[in-house]
């Protein structure tokens, strides 16, 4: 029989994880495959592990991980994927934005052959206007620099087939950008479009300053862009600053060259210097990357396990 594992990174999710895992335990007990669910703790300042646990020994067929620390939500998903051994995975958070109840239809994709069955946000309810306006304007930004297809709208909510799983498992980069990792190895995708729902209890752990940064590190691991751009914009730069060369030398001869211009000699000292911080800017950003790639730090630490048991 097929078998399945819903993985569900956590970080202070404590008012919230009774009633989704109550929510997802009734859609997994009316699949016709071996199911099991594993929690990873990414390191929850508030009793999250201590109702993870609960859970755990509640039902064998419930397992968790420990983070030692909090790694970020891209490095507990990777820890939970990795620790997927038999059959596919469905990737879902515990603050019910991503209803439980469509894994079913993930389920009947994945039976029709497709490795990767990510779901597809039709309408956000509960956010703002500004919200949902930067999170298209990301999407669709993606679309146009990177060479890999990111599906528009679309978070990590998703299945994977075994093969997509062992594909992943082996991209070990330090700066992951889940999302564009799931579309970089390819293999059969399909999306299944539904209503997302608002944040059922507790709080959001994204605020802007943490979406600034997912986005500067999607955009950096995905595309090369940046540095184009700064090469452009540093050519398009000399080229002006030669014209106006050019305009000053003609006027010096035929005209003379009285005291003057110091507001467009500012103008144009300012103009460049930015440019070129800007420039270094960007540079730096990738030149950070590079440098914490070359340590070869573990992507994470596991302080407890409990994996899931077999119920036969």
């Amino acid at each position: 029989m097929p078998q399945l594992t819903v993985v569900v990174p956590a970080y202070n999710e404590s008012a919230v994880l009774g009633t989704f895992h109550q929510r997802l335990r009734e859609v997994l007990d009316g699949l016709p495959l071996d199911s099991s669910v594993l929690y990873v703790d990414d390191g929850s300042r508030d009793d999250t592990w201590s109702i993870i646990e609960t859970l755990v020994a509640g039902n064998p067929r419930t397992g968790a991980l420990k983070l030692s620390r909090n790694f970020g939500k891209e490095a507990a998903l990777t820890a939970g994927l990795d620790a997927v051994a038999n059959g596919a995975a469905v990737v879902i958070d515990a603050d019910l934005q991503d209803p439980p109840e469509l894994i079913p239809a993930l389920v009947e994709q994945w039976q029709a052959g497709y490795d990767v069955v990510y779901a597809t946000r039709s309408a956000r309810k509960g956010e703002s206007g500004f919200k949902r306006f930067t999170a298209a304007a990301f999407y669709r930004s993606m679309e146009r620099l990177s060479d890999t297809t990111i599906p528009r709208d679309t978070g990590d909510f998703r299945l994977l087939s075994r093969r997509a799983l062992d594909a992943l498992g082996q991209l070990r980069e330090r700066q992951r950008f889940m999302k564009g990792l799931f579309s970089w190895i390819g293999y059969r995708q399909t999306s299944v479009r539904y209503l997302r729902e608002p944040r059922q209890a507790g709080t959001t752990k994204w605020n802007y300053w943490r979406l600034g940064q997912l986005a500067i590190e999607g955009i950096t691991s995905f595309s090369s862009a940046p540095l184009r751009l700064a090469t452009w914009v540093g050519l398009a730069s000399a080229g002006l600053a030669f014209v106006y060369g050019l305009f000053v030398l003609v006027k010096a001869l035929f005209y003379g060259d009285p005291v003057q211009g110091y507001p467009t000699l500012m103008l144009v000292i300012l103009f460049l210097g930015g440019v070129q911080l800007l420039a270094l800017g960007v540079i730096g950003e990738y030149l950070g990357r590079n440098y914490a790639e070359s340590k070869h730090r573990p992507l994470y630490f596991i302080e407890e396990h409990r994996l899931p048991r077999d119920p036969r």
